[in-house]
């Protein structure tokens, strides 16, 4: 059902699977402002006699709407959303339902996203790239309690919890505290400052001091640099995303065999 332009929809609740005694069926909510990527993602569950998709989300407001309307088991979840922030969606999700499973499915790169959104809230988080496979595994362990990240972020988690204070990462994106990453991310998708503000309720006069300090962070001396800066690192991630569909994948698959 639409409920109104850009609103989100509630789906038809499959009885596939509801005669199976030996398996409840779990309601998924997806939160994605891309209708093929929603699209590719019912293909890979609707098979599935465990899991049905209770409705569809573009937008954060959307999707907390949907929670409310709808009492979905867990959600599947991206970082970036036509109107508000992935980020500030587990968050908020977090703090009203604190027993509800997240799992963010994204383009970005994990070795950046994954922690932080773990650190938000998420209880998985797994890549798009990721084959159909890989992404049932994720779901469901994080509907049974569990923690998913990829191998290669396991690792990496255990090494900055062995290396403690003395870890120092390479990468300069690493230095930026979670709202400044989200700033670089709306600028990079080409927000203005305002509509940035506007996006995270915050004063403009907040956003431009975020601002000052990425480019400080990142070595960079003018406003153009960073809009150049961004813009480069946003789009190196959106082209390393092939378009979803058909049924035996998600995208084409990636090594994660999933670190608990």
């Amino acid at each position: 059902m639409m409920a109104a332009s850009n609103s989100w929809m509630r789906s038809s609740v499959s009885q596939a699977g509801t005669n199976n005694a030996k398996r409840k069926v779990r309601r998924v909510l997806i939160v994605d402002d891309h209708p093929i990527v929603r699209q590719g993602l019912r293909r890979v569950m609707e098979n599935e006699e465990d899991l049905t998709v209770c409705g569809e989300a573009e937008t954060a407001r959307d999707a907390r709407t949907a929670i409310k309307e709808l009492n979905p088991d867990v959600i599947i979840a991206d970082i970036s959303l036509k109107q508000g922030d992935g980020i500030e969606l587990v968050r908020d999700v977090r703090a009203h339902y604190p027993q509800l499973p997240i799992l963010v499915l994204s383009m970005h790169d994990e070795t950046i996203y994954a922690e932080r959104m773990l650190s938000a809230g998420a209880n998985g988080y797994i890549m798009k790239q990721a084959a159909s496979e890989q992404f049932l595994i994720a779901l469901r362990r994080v509907l049974d309690g569990g923690i998913y990240v990829s191998e290669a972020v396991g690792n990496n988690m255990i090494q900055k919890f062995a290396a403690g204070g003395a870890y120092i990462s390479a990468n300069p994106i690493d230095r930026l505290s979670n709202r400044e990453l989200q700033i670089l991310h709306m600028i990079g998708k080409g927000m203005s400052t305002r509509e940035t503000a506007q996006s995270l309720n915050l004063s403009i006069k907040t956003v431009e001091s975020h601002r000052q300090r990425i480019k400080r962070k990142l070595n960079l001396t003018t406003g153009t640099q960073l809009v150049q800066y961004a813009v480069n690192w946003f789009t190196g991630r959106e082209a390393g995303s092939p378009l979803h569909g058909g049924r035996d994948a998600v995208v084409p698959p990636v090594d994660a065999s999933g670190a608990a």
